[in-house]
C-alpha cells in the first residue's frame, strides 16, 4: 500500500468517503418517515370586558392520543385527537370545566362541513338523520368551547385518509396499553405559530344602498322611507371556518334579491312608488349589532324620522312552515299591527304562517339580541323576520361551524323573499288586504333562483368574522358592486346610490389573530430505539473508519493514531541528549 503515490491514495480516500456518505444517507432515509402536513383552524380567542375566553395558546408540540387512553393516564403532554362522529361531549365538558391538564385538543370534522370540498359532501354519503345528529352535536360543542377559557391549544381539522390512518394507529397503541410517549414513541403533532396578538382598532364596514321614490312636482314634503337591513358578518368557534350560510347568509341573499327586484320595479317611472327604499348591509352583528348602531348614528334626525319602518332579515334559510316577526313595541301599537297584518295576509296566500313575538328592550342595557332593537332604541319602528322563535344568547346562532350550506333550504329563502317583497309592495302602493301579486313567477319581476343560488354559494365559502375582513376585502367589494352595478341581464341599476361607511368596532369585545396554521405530523421512534440506532451507527462508523485507514494508509498509521504521545518531559530530555551528543 505504501508504494502507491499520494494522488492515488487521495483518490481512494475520496471514493471511500463518498460511498460511506451515500450509505449513511440511505440508511437514515429508510429509518425515518416523512411528515404529514394538515391544515388546521384554531379555536377563537377573545376577551369580553377583559375576561378571557377561547383558546389562549397557538403553539403545539406533543404526542397524539385518542379517547381510548387508560384511566388515570397523564395527558398533560398529549394532544387528544377526537373525531366529531365519536365525540363524548360529557368527557370534553368535564376536562374543560374542571380544568384538567391536557396538551391540546384536535377535533376532526366530517368533510360535509368543509366548504372547500363541496363535491365530497354532496355525494349522498350522509343520511339526513346523520347530518342532523352531527349538526346538533357540533352546535353543542361550539356552545361549550366559545364560553370557556381553555389554557391549551385547540384546533379543528377535516377528516382525510392521511389523518384517519394516523388516528387508527394511535387508537391501536392506546388500546394495547402502549400510548405514545417519549419512551415508547408514536406520532407527534407540531404546530409552529407565533403568539396570538390583539387586533388593534378592528374595522367594520357598513354598506348602504339608496333607491329613491317618485316625488310629485312641487311637493315640499320628504318622502317616507322603508329600510331593509341584514347583518352580513359571522362569529364562530373557528373564525377561519365561520361561513354562516343561514346566520346570516340567507338574510344577505334575500336583501340582494329584494334590491334587484325593486330596482327593476322602480326603473319605470310609472311603477316607481312614493317611498324611498333603503338597503343596509351591516357589520358587527354578533357584537350587539355594533355596526348597525354606528350606521344609524350617522343619520341626521330628519333621515331617521323619515323611516316609516325597518324590516331586518335574520336566519331565514332553514324553516318549513312558520316564520316569526320579532318586535320591541307592543303588539297593540298601530304601526306594529299594520306591519304584522300585512305580512300575515301575504304569508297565508303563500301557504305558511307568520307569528308575532314581543320582547321589551332596556335602553341602558348594551346587550342587543335582535338587529331591530338598535332602531327601537332610537324610536324608529322596526321588526326582525326570522325562523328563530326566541332571541339567541350572546355569540350564539351567529354562523358557526354547524351553520353550513348543506342545511339550507333554497325554497325557504325564495318564499321569504316573496313574503317581504309582496308585503312591502302592497304597503307602498296601498294594496294592503288585497290579493294582488306584483312579483309573479315567469315574469321579469319573478324571484331569480339562479341569482340566489350563486350568492348563497359564495357566502357559504366565505368566512366573515368582522375583524378579519379588511376594508378592501374582495367580499366586501362584491357586496358593494351587487348593490351598485346592473344585474346579470344588464337592465337597470339596482340602486341609484351606494355608500360605504368604515367604522371601528368598539365596546367590550377584544379579538386575537392567528386563526389557522399548518399541523405537521411526525412518526417518531422510542428512546430505546434511538439509543440502539445510535449504538449501531456508532459501531458501523468506527469499523468503517478503521477499514478506510488500514486500506489507504496502512496498519502502522492506524496504530499510531491510538499510541500515547510522548510527554513534554521526555521530549525535553531527548533534546538535551541530542544537544550533548554534538
Amino acid at each position: 500500500m505504501s508504494s502507491k503515490n499520494p494522488r492515488e491514495r487521495q483518490m481512494l480516500e475520496s471514493i471511500y468517503s463518498m460511498i460511506a456518505l451515500v450509505f449513511i444517507l440511505v440508511t437514515c432515509v429508510d429509518l425515518c418517515d416523512a411528515a404529514t402536513v394538515v391544515d388546521v383552524y384554531r379555536l377563537i380567542q377573545y376577551d369580553i370586558s377583559g375576561v378571557p375566553f377561547g383558546s389562549r395558546f397557538a403553539t403545539l408540540n406533543h404526542h397524539a392520543g385518542s379517547l381510548h387512553f387508560a384511566p388515570g393516564a397523564d395527558l398533560s403532554r398529549t394532544v387528544l385527537v377526537i373525531p366529531v362522529r365519536e365525540l363524548n361531549i360529557t368527557f370534553v365538558k368535564e376536562y374543560i370545566s374542571q380544568r384538567k391538564p391536557l396538551g391540546g385538543l384536535l377535533f376532526l370534522l366530517p368533510q360535509m362541513f368543509n366548504f372547500g370540498n363541496r363535491e365530497a359532501a354532496t355525494e349522498g354519503k350522509y343520511q339526513i338523520h346523520e347530518k342532523e345528529l352531527m349538526k346538533t352535536v357540533l352546535a353543542e360543542l361550539e356552545r361549550l368551547l366559545i364560553h370557556a377559557n381553555i389554557p391549551y391549544p385547540v384546533y379543528f381539522a377535516f377528516e382525510d385518509d392521511d389523518i384517519d390512518a394516523v388516528l387508527a394507529d394511535v387508537k391501536r397503541s392506546d388500546v394495547s396499553g402502549q400510548p405514545a410517549t417519549a419512551t415508547t414513541g408514536g406520532y407527534k403533532l407540531v404546530v409552529s405559530a407565533p403568539e396570538p396578538k390583539k387586533i388593534v382598532s378592528p374595522s367594520i364596514t357598513n354598506i348602504q344602498g339608496w333607491l329613491p321614490g317618485l316625488k310629485a312636482d312641487g311637493d315640499p314634503n320628504q318622502l317616507p322611507t322603508i329600510a331593509i337591513v341584514a347583518s352580513y358578518d359571522t362569529f364562530g368557534t373557528a373564525p377561519a371556518l365561520s361561513v354562516g350560510s343561514d346566520s346570516n347568509g340567507s338574510g344577505v341573499v334575500a336583501l340582494l334579491e329584494l334590491a334587484r327586484l325593486f330596482s327593476l320595479l322602480y326603473s319605470n317611472p310609472k311603477t316607481r312608488g312614493r317611498y324611498n327604499l333603503l338597503f343596509g348591509l351591516t357589520s358587527g352583528g354578533p357584537y350587539n349589532y355594533n355596526g348597525t348602531h354606528k350606521w344609524l348614528q350617522s343619520f341626521d334626525q330628519r333621515q331617521r324620522e323619515s323611516i316609516d319602518y325597518a324590516i331586518c332579515l335574520n336566519s331565514i334559510g332553514s324553516w318549513d312552515n312558520e316564520l316569526w316577526i320579532h318586535v320591541s313595541k307592543p303588539p297593540e301599537n298601530a304601526f306594529i299591527k299594520q306591519i304584522f297584518e300585512g305580512f300575515s295576509t301575504v304569508a297565508e296566500e303563500l301557504g305558511f304562517e307568520v307569528g308575532l313575538k314581543h320582547k321589551k328592550i332596556n335602553i341602558s342595557n348594551p346587550r342587543v339580541a335582535w338587529e331591530h332593537e338598535q332602531f327601537s332604541k332610537l324610536r324608529v319602528t322596526a321588526a326582525t323576520l326570522s325562523e328563530l322563535s326566541a332571541a339567541p344568547e350572546l355569540l350564539e346562532s351567529t354562523g358557526g361551524l354547524s351553520d353550513s350550506r348543506h342545511f339550507i333550504n333554497e325554497t325557504a329563502i325564495v318564499r321569504s323573499i316573496k313574503l317581504v317583497a309582496e308585503s312591502i309592495a302592497r304597503h307602498i302602493y296601498g294594496h294592503q288586504g288585497k290579493n294582488i301579486q306584483i312579483f309573479v313567477d315567469n315574469t321579469s319581476l319573478a324571484v331569480n333562483s339562479p341569482y340566489i343560488r350563486s350568492w348563497l354559494d359564495l357566502l357559504s365559502k366565505t368566512p366573515r368574522v368582522a375583524p378579519f375582513l379588511s376594508k378592501n376585502d374582495p367580499f366586501v367589494t362584491a357586496l358593494k358592486k351587487a348593490l351598485l352595478t346592473a344585474d346579470y341581464c344588464e337592465l337597470e341599476d339596482h340602486t341609484r346610490e351606494v355608500n360605504v361607511h368604515y367604522e371601528v368596532l368598539d365596546g367590550m369585545f377584544t379579538l386575537y389573530d392567528s386563526t389557522k396554521a399548518k399541523l405537521n405530523i411526525y412518526q417518531v421512534a422510542s428512546v430505546t430505539f434511538d439509543l440502539l440506532l445510535l449504538l449501531v451507527l456508532g459501531s458501523y462508523l468506527i469499523i468503517l473508519f478503521t477499514f478506510l485507514v488500514i486500506t489507504t494508509r496502512g496498519l502502522d498509521d492506524l496504530i499510531s493514531l491510538f499510541r500515547r504521545p510522548p510527554s513534554r518531559k521526555n521530549v525535553i530530555s531527548a533534546m538535551e541528549e541530542f544537544a550533548g551528543y554534538y
